[in-house]
């Protein structure tokens, strides 16, 4: 009867000392993963993640996302985030201390922000992507060169390949930059197209007075 009762006291703290290993070893992933973020100061793939952690994207992703609602949700007062997207995931500071942010780094209020007729422009490819600059100038009746290559430049769009058509022109759809300053975890949260409106007029007149002062070499952007 006393061995009985032995063995049964060494099963119980064997399963504790494996439950307790087990939550030691969640956790050391769980600060893996933040240290990770945080070094990287972009959006980190799951696949990445997954080569880290020895582990599958799938499960990457699902370790990730119980992360989030634990750090996003905890009491402990921050000033970042986890936010999620389709393919990857990043740490970065919350949109109600931006002014305290750029203050910080002496960023001028205001910069980095897009006219409208960019924000047309962007808005097309965002609900039409792959598609091509002729596709959008089409769409717009105005030449898109200056909005196209500022949207480059801010990385909120790059080419994802070329239209298997004569001339061959680029393609272009929205990056991971873009899901990320819009609030986005994917383009299955957009808007309904309906809710978009722009003047005309002021995109027109934006293009006239943007083409004016963009270097030569900018506006040759190919199609």
């Amino acid at each position: 009867m006393q061995n009985e009762i032995n063995e049964i006291e060494i099963t119980n703290q064997e399963q504790t000392e494996q439950e307790e290993k087990k939550e030691l070893d969640i956790n050391k992933t769980l600060e893996i993963i933040e240290a990770v973020l945080y070094a990287a100061g972009h959006p980190v793939t799951y696949d990445k993640l997954a080569d880290i952690l020895e582990t599958t994207p799938s499960k990457a992703k699902e370790i990730v996302s119980y992360y989030e609602e634990k750090y996003n949700n905890s009491e402990l007062p921050r000033g970042v985030q986890l936010i999620m997207f389709d393919k990857a995931c990043q740490l970065c500071t919350k949109s109600e201390y931006e002014s305290y942010v750029k203050l910080a780094l002496g960023i001028k209020q205001g910069r980095g922000n897009l006219s409208n007729s960019s924000l047309e422009v962007l808005a097309i490819i965002a609900y039409h992507q792959p598609c091509t600059r002729a596709y959008i100038e089409q769409v717009r009746g105005l030449d898109s060169s200056y909005s196209v290559a500022l949207l480059m430049e801010k990385n909120l769009i790059e080419k994802k390949g070329r239209l298997d058509v004569p001339g061959r022109p680029s393609l272009y759809g929205t990056t991971l930059d873009f899901l990320r300053c819009f609030g986005l975890s994917s383009l299955d949260q957009l808007p309904s197209v309906e809710m978009l409106t722009f003047d005309i007029n002021d995109s027109q007149q934006e293009d006239v007075e943007e083409t004016n002062i963009l270097p030569e070499e900018e506006v040759q952007e190919e199609n």
